[in-house]
């Protein structure tokens, strides 16, 4: 919890998580393998199995990664109330890609 100083109110800094099924989807829409996912995170591609299947929870800094590097290739994580709900592409044009 941090602490905003504006509002002088307690307010969550941690971003929620990302979720397996959102990972699976970004790359179905991106049309990256695991493979592809794992060397372009720079994680291993049994760390990223595992958390797609449900298997393990990867650790935050991991998270982070696989996130960063998906919403670098256009994707949008969107979340209700600290839960995951799906995802969407942003435009080339918001990525730097026209």
């Amino acid at each position: 919890m941090v602490e905003d100083k504006k509002s002088r109110v307690m307010v969550n800094a941690r971003e929620p998580d990302i979720s397996p099924a959102q990972v699976r989807a970004a790359r179905a829409w991106l049309g990256w393998n695991q493979d592809y996912l794992a060397k372009r995170a720079g994680v291993s591609k049994t760390t990223l199995n595992r958390f797609e299947q449900g298997k393990s929870v990867p650790y935050s800094e991991t998270s982070e990664i696989l996130r960063k590097t998906l919403e670098a290739a256009g994707i949008r994580f969107q979340f209700r109330k600290m839960v995951a709900v799906g995802i969407e592409r942003v435009p080339d044009a918001e990525i730097g890609l026209l």
